[in-house]
């Protein structure tokens, strides 16, 4: 069996492809050596492991012994994991978008051997299809004009790589706070963009993007504007209905193929379960409909079962592609793990129960999925929700009762069956920076839905982030895997983490979450903060060198600058520090040219920036920081306070918290609003008045 240096690598991307007749290198000095040694371009080509796309490629060109002969004769050839260094990924990704106009994983690209690109794409099947050239005669022609055109090569890519330098970074700062009709703008182009019949905001493929629903619910409490709200939760219920919801286990696929969220792309992604969460709970708080929160449960329990390791941290992603038969784990399938026959419900739950299951879950006999070009689904079925519980029982003229009883079990009969499938690939690494976005769902959870195990979960994946990827400096670490701790932490990391701390304080009180909260927010000033204003995306020294960049495009992530800009004016309100106050002015103005341009593109800077326009409020509990007060201010959407507890440690920042006191030995909520204070209250009756 071959075997390259990346036997040697921790990340499960890389390892992946250990095996590959490819003589792949990881990222890194050795691999830029050889290159200028030996006078040859490096093939770098860019992934992570969950990839369908990736997986394709591999098989078909990376295991091919002739292809690989062909890269490994010409070039020297690099794999990175976009997940570990999404700094690399985001610059060649630049490069591609801009010299194709598209993008995607895996990543291909050729380097001049100082870094440079000059060639980029993404697949490249193994012959010419698809109107694609096939990859063996792209390598020739990339080798030919390397060989013949060398010196145009060169200039042409610096050139452009100086282009992509001075587009990467705004540096005239504008005015430090937003104006409201920014915010206008962007929910009127959000409203355009609105599918009213489906939900979401494009048509197929629709992808989940929870910045748009963080900045509209935001739009909503300060405006009142009811169509921005409803445009939220007629995107999640149906989202919640359809295929892309995995209906059995709960949890979220990555994206539906279709208009309907009925056919997804299968990988789960944590990222995606974390957003998706605060936006279902954020949904359920302003409208109190039950099947919100239900979703928000779901997909809180799947990731506590399938995707926590044993000492509390988050695994990355599990896989779309699985196994269709155990005695055969090579021959995978997209969503083989998670459709279904006719003949296999029948056969689990009989005869009535399986026709009730089949009409409630949209199960066909011959399958459900017509558009099906890759002939993956034939015969089988997506579970979605085509009817109610209640429908199904006036269809069958059977008792509600009775049915969803029948239901319930059919359910978990299915489920139960399910796990003994050959289970999809888990990407068992654990990042910083999703663990911070998943640590503030739960947190978050375990407060909104008065649930002490997701609270639990949240404090055991920060303390195992605090105890295993944090340097004695207070540097943080990015990745975490098979007792490795390893790359310097980027924006990401520190941004996300520190709003998981935050989040994680309210839901506890507990003062060391907010003084961590504090210091892995002090260190991103000192390691990343540019002068001018806003955050570089890194400090990798191999990733500045090529471009320095700030991240403000809040796509299926949110941007780390984003987030940095709603931990500051958080932060600042909470400690009156003028330091956290000084940066997120410059943020502002930074990036108020961009924001007022395309704010579509940037919705979760703008849910910061609501905080920022919205009348200012402060909570205060003295004396027990739970119980039934505590749960009213939780379950109230209230996303422009800050919340605290009165103690010592609070009051070194806040002196006038020390006045603050439990009165008559109960429990009593300060509330002041645009610096002032209502009187105290120690009743629910009064307290719910105030917070209205």
């Amino acid at each position: 069996m071959h075997a390259n240096r990346l036997t040697q690598e921790k990340s499960p991307y890389l390892q992946q492809h250990a095996h590959n007749p490819v003589d792949w290198y990881p990222w890194g000095e050795e691999a830029f050596e050889k290159a200028r040694r030996e006078d040859k371009p490096i093939f770098l080509s860019i992934g992570y492991s969950t990839c369908h796309w990736c997986h394709v490629m591999e098989r078909e060109s990376f295991e091919n012994e002739a292809i690989a002969e062909l890269v490994n004769r010409w070039f020297v050839p690099i794999k990175v994991d976009r997940e570990e260094r999404p700094d690399i990924d985001r610059i060649y990704m630049n490069y591609v978008q801009a010299t194709t106009g598209g993008g995607g994983w895996p990543m291909s690209v050729w380097l001049t051997p100082d870094l440079k690109p000059f060639v980029g794409g993404t697949y490249f099947p193994p012959e010419d299809r698809y109107g694609r050239a096939g990859f063996p005669l792209i390598l020739e022609r990339v080798a030919q004009a390397w060989q013949n055109d060398r010196q145009k090569i060169v200039d042409t890519s610096a050139g452009l790589m100086e282009q992509l330098r001075s587009q990467a970074n705004s540096t005239a700062a504008g005015l430090d706070r937003i104006d409201a009709s920014i915010a206008d703008s962007a929910f009127q182009q959000l409203r355009r963009s609105f599918d009213s019949k489906l939900g979401g905001f494009s048509s197929a493929p629709k992808f989940p993007r929870p910045s748009v629903h963080n900045f509209l619910l935001r739009f909503w409490k300060r405006t009142g504007n009811s169509e921005a709200r409803d445009m939220v939760v007629e995107t999640l219920l149906a989202m919640e209905k359809g295929g892309m919801n995995d209906q059995l286990g709960g949890g979220f696929h990555r994206y539906s193929v279709d208009e309907y969220w009925f056919v997804p792309h299968f990988e789960k992604m944590l990222y995606d379960q974390a957003q998706l969460v605060v936006s279902y709970l954020e949904a359920f708080q302003i409208t109190e409909e039950a099947t919100l929160a239900r979703a928000a449960r779901r997909t809180l329990n799947y990731v506590m079962r399938d995707m926590t390791a044993p000492d509390g941290g988050f695994y990355s992603a599990e896989d779309a592609d699985s196994a269709v038969d155990a005695a055969r784990p090579s021959d995978k399938s997209e969503g083989a793990f998670y459709i279904w026959s006719m003949q296999e419900v029948t056969s689990l739950l009989g005869g009535d129960h399986a026709r009730w299951f089949a009409f409630r879950y949209g199960i066909e006999p011959d399958g459900n999925v017509s558009n099906d070009p890759h002939h993956e689904f034939t015969g089988r079925n997506i579970l979605f929700q085509a009817h109610s519980v209640e429908e199904t029982a006036h269809h069958f003229e059977r008792p509600v009762e009775e049915v969803a009883a029948a239901v319930e079990a059919g359910e978990h009969a299915l489920f139960e069956a399910r796990a003994k499938r050959p289970r999809p690939h888990l990407d068992d690494k654990i990042l910083t920076s999703w663990n911070g976005l998943m640590i503030s769902a739960f947190a978050k959870g375990g407060a909104i839905l008065d649930e002490p195990k997701y609270v639990a979960a949240a404090r055991a994946a920060a303390d195992f982030v605090l105890a295993m990827l944090r340097r004695e400096d207070g540097t943080l670490l990015r990745r975490f895997r098979d007792g490795d701790s390893a790359i310097d932490g980027m924006l990401d990391d520190y941004t996300f983490f520190a709003q998981g701390l935050l989040d994680l304080y309210e839901a506890t009180f507990e003062f060391r979450y907010l003084a961590e909260a504090i210091a892995v927010t002090k260190k991103q000033i000192e390691l990343l903060e540019d002068e001018a204003g806003g955050f570089f995306a890194s400090a990798h020294e191999d990733a500045t060198r090529l471009m320095r960049f700030k991240d403000d495009y809040d796509g299926a992530e949110p941007s780390g600058n984003s987030i940095a800009l709603s931990n500051l004016l958080r932060l600042h309100r909470v400690t009156g520090s003028e330091e956290f106050e000084a940066s997120a002015r410059k943020l502002i103005g930074i990036f108020h040219s961009r924001l007022a341009a395309a704010p579509f593109g940037m919705p979760q800077m703008l849910a910061a920036c609501e905080f920022d326009l919205a009348p200012q409020r402060e909570i205060v509990i003295a004396g027990t920081p739970s119980g039934p007060l505590a749960h009213l201010i939780r379950a109230q959407f209230d996303p422009n306070r800050i919340l605290l507890h009165a103690d010592p440690e609070i009051a070194r920042y806040q002196p006038a918290i020390e006045s603050m006191n439990a009165r008559e030995n109960q429990t009593t909520v300060y509330v002041c609003e645009n610096f002032a204070c209502h009187a105290p209250v120690s009743t629910e009756a009064d307290l719910a008045r105030l917070l209205r």
